[in-house]
């Protein structure tokens, strides 16, 4: 459903033009300003209780917590404990327990429902609401929606997700911009999970969560500008797209929805959308492989969940051929090492065969030239490198690209990774991809230890020799006491298959393995 705000903003009988008196607003005790909350807030101090771990609360939980000194409220799904914000409340503690211990969703949006609470309350995010147990088959799915999201079972034997666990959008605007805001009632990850296509003033914006996409599609009222942008608020399951209008005002509404408008469906079921990008550059990396970096065009924005690939798609001598690649970063470890909100810009690391019609193709390409780039796909989940302790990736040849983004990944974002480890395998020292850069990452990073393994070296090759087997790796993954290791392995299908198998004797289960495929 769309909403189609006044043609003022704010709107003359909103809250946001009622009077400070008609909101109760009360003096607040020294120290209690925004500005102490604030301060507060980026102290560092647990404000929940759970140290940052996030739980699922239970109507029954949540009922619970009903008192001043323990005043939990839920709001659109997600649960905060709002003891800790009493005495700043501008409204006063008698406004907040209004809504203790229950959903207080309804309430906050006839007070204050243009108040960014999310950002304001985000160090009190106790988690988010449990699924009803009569939501979900019992003893066959998931009882909740992140499990939901991430499960392990094939997409065909999950059901569709109930409507209360299906994500939201709203939207607002001024009179330059028009903002919309999607709520996925999840934590999200920081690494990117939007795409965003404007283009001929239709608007396609594209969530994945898990196995699941979330899809607004729009032909829209009016017309904006080509370049727009994307804010992630991972800790509370927030997208934000932001637009300017071309000509100032009102719009009466946002647009007219077009297919698939406001679905959540499960991955394979939905089609790959491709746009058209053009290639910048191309930069040698082996005598054989290079970087080919690609620009998206001004209306798209395109973020790249980690472990995940596109598709190239055009047409070589009359056919049409499309091939799954996995884009990299710039280079292996920016100096800038906080995640990007949104690129225009794709890096795709891609061997040239001499005898690959494609690779060829590609290798034929002229800057300025174009090509089209699918939407991200790929089965890859970050959830189980959440509490590991140690990383093993195996790759062979360009099956180092998944691990590229990973390892900056882990180093970066696992509070318990201890180290995380790569045996890369090549057939020359001259096809090693990146291997200045991986050495000095292995001198910078005490967390990452790469191991280099030749099968045809040079007599001067000082490191080690062979092909995969259980020896190589069973010095090489060791599994200390009380760890928890996630092993990763990608390349040459039969490369790939006995990897699975060796690391499999060693101990490993399915699921403590994931293998790129493809």
């Amino acid at each position: 459903m769309l909403n189609v705000p006044s043609q003022a903003f704010p709107a003359p009988n909103s809250q946001q033009r009622v009077s400070q008196s008609a909101r109760n607003k009360v003096a607040l005790k020294p120290g209690c300003s925004l500005m102490d909350w604030i301060r507060l807030t980026k102290s560092g101090k647990d404000l929940t209780g759970f140290r940052g771990r996030l739980i699922e609360v239970t109507e029954e939980e949540l009922r619970k917590h009903n008192t001043r000194d323990d005043c939990w409220t839920c709001i659109r799904g997600m649960v905060y404990n709002v003891s800790p914000y009493m005495q700043f409340h501008p409204g006063g503690e008698d406004e907040l327990l209004k809504a203790a211990g229950v959903d207080g969703t309804d309430l906050f949006d006839q007070v204050h429902r243009w108040v960014n609470y999310e950002s304001m309350l985000k160090e009190c995010l106790v988690g988010r609401m449990a699924a009803k147990p009569s939501t979900l088959i019992h003893g066959l799915y998931p009882s909740s929606p992140s499990t939901l999201l991430e499960s392990n079972l094939p997409s065909s034997l999950l059901p569709p997700p109930t409507k209360d666990h299906c994500p939201r959008f709203d939207w607002f605007q001024t009179d330059v911009t028009v903002n919309i805001t999607v709520y996925t009632k999840c934590k999200i990850p920081t690494s990117g999970i939007t795409v965003v296509d404007l283009q001929g003033g239709t608007l396609r914006v594209e969530v994945f969560l898990g196995k699941l996409s979330y899809l607004l599609h729009l032909q829209l009222s009016h017309e904006v500008q080509e370049h727009l942008s994307v804010h992630t608020a991972s800790a509370v399951g927030r997208v934000q797209v932001c637009m300017h209008k071309v000509s100032s005002g009102q719009w009466a509404k946002l647009g007219e929805p077009l297919e698939s408008h406001d679905s959540f469906l499960h991955r394979k079921d939905c089609a790959l959308f491709y746009r058209k990008c053009v290639l910048v550059s191309k930069t040698h990396v082996t005598h054989d492989t290079s970087v080919f970096h690609f620009q998206m065009p001004p209306g798209t924005v395109m973020q790249i969940p980690v472990g995940e690939h596109v598709y190239l798609k055009t047409t070589v001598k009359g056919n049409k051929v499309v091939k799954p690649y996995t884009p990299v970063d710039k280079i292996l470890m920016p100096n800038s090492l906080e995640s990007t909100e949104a690129t225009a810009d794709v890096f795709l690391m891609i061997k040239v065969y001499p005898d690959g019609v494609f690779t060829q193709h590609l290798c034929g390409l002229n800057i300025g030239d174009s090509l089209a780039i699918s939407s991200p796909n790929g089965s890859f989940s970050l959830r189980p490198l959440h509490d590991i302790t140690h990383l093993y990736l195996l790759a062979a040849g360009t099956g180092f690209t998944p691990m590229a983004r990973l390892i900056r990944f882990t180093l970066h974002n696992v509070g318990n990774l201890r180290n995380t480890k790569l045996m890369f395998f090549n057939r020359q020292e001259s096809d090693i991809l990146w291997r200045s850069e991986l050495d000095q990452l292995a001198e910078m990073e005490e967390k990452f230890e790469v191991k280099h393994v030749l099968s045809e070296p040079s007599d001067d090759w000082t490191g080690c020799r062979g092909r995969i087997d259980a020896s190589l790796l069973m010095d090489f993954m060791s599994r200390p006491k009380e760890s928890r290791c996630f092993v990763c392995i990608c390349g040459p299908t039969p490369f790939t298959k006995l990897a699975r198998g060796l690391v499999q004797q060693m101990g490993y289960c399915d699921e403590e393995i994931h293998t790129f495929l493809g």
